[in-house]
């Protein structure tokens, strides 16, 4: 079968949520940057708020959505709440609380 959807191509040694990239940029028809946009254009949600978000409105399972939400909070150095608010306690605690 072939697909006319996008890909990256990404390490195979990939860790971490980087690991379900592949899988995304496969099943949902859009690059992982797009979805990592998206996220951190609702940089004011929480962790929690933004995988059931992604479920709900994208149709994405809960694993690749939590990919998602954890390597938006991983390239921003830490929360995505923290991109907007700067870092604080209350950034370092929603990121200790995962």
């Amino acid at each position: 079968m072939t697909t006319d959807l996008p890909t990256t191509q990404w390490p195979a040694a990939s860790k971490g949520p980087a690991s379900y990239f592949p899988s995304i940029d496969r099943s949902y028809g859009r690059p992982i940057d797009e979805w990592l946009d998206l996220v951190r254009a609702r940089a004011a949600d929480k962790h929690t708020e933004l995988v059931d978000w992604l479920e709900a409105e994208h149709g994405l399972g809960h694993g690749h959505a939590n990919a998602i939400v954890g390597a938006s909070m991983c390239s921003s150095g830490g929360s995505p709440r923290t991109m907007s608010s700067g870092s604080g306690a209350q950034g370092q605690a929603m990121t200790s609380s995962r």
